[in-house]
């Protein structure tokens, strides 16, 4: 039983530091809105927008863990990353040369 008593406080402080996290986001980008992304063993990525296009992300042990996290944090999260909520995130030229670098102006095969 104190194991079990253990692992729960251990998950609930966790569920508050991220809830935290999001939360701070949250009022420094006017609001934000999320999405959860299960990525295996590594756990659950919790993709943060925020209102003014700020973006970031955070990742939670478990997928439970990102849900409370989120729903203790008080920010709508959406079933998918597409549509309206996709095209609220606004890149800079770092976001853009990490991913386009080599297609636009990385090395060369030459």
């Amino acid at each position: 039983m104190a194991d079990t008593q253990q692992v729960d406080a251990k998950a609930e402080r966790k569920v508050a530091r991220l809830a935290k996290q999001i939360s701070a986001f949250s009022k420094e980008h006017g609001g934000a809105e999320g999405q959860l992304a299960y990525v295996g063993e590594r756990g659950t990525r919790i993709v943060l927008v925020g209102e003014d296009g700020g973006w970031g992300d955070l990742m939670a042990p478990t997928y439970e863990i990102a849900e409370k996290a989120v729903e203790k944090s008080g920010i709508t999260v959406h079933e998918e990353f597409d549509g309206e909520f996709a095209a609220k995130v606004r890149t800079g030229p770092y976001e853009w040369t990490r991913m386009a670098g080599i297609q636009v102006g990385g090395p060369s095969n030459g």
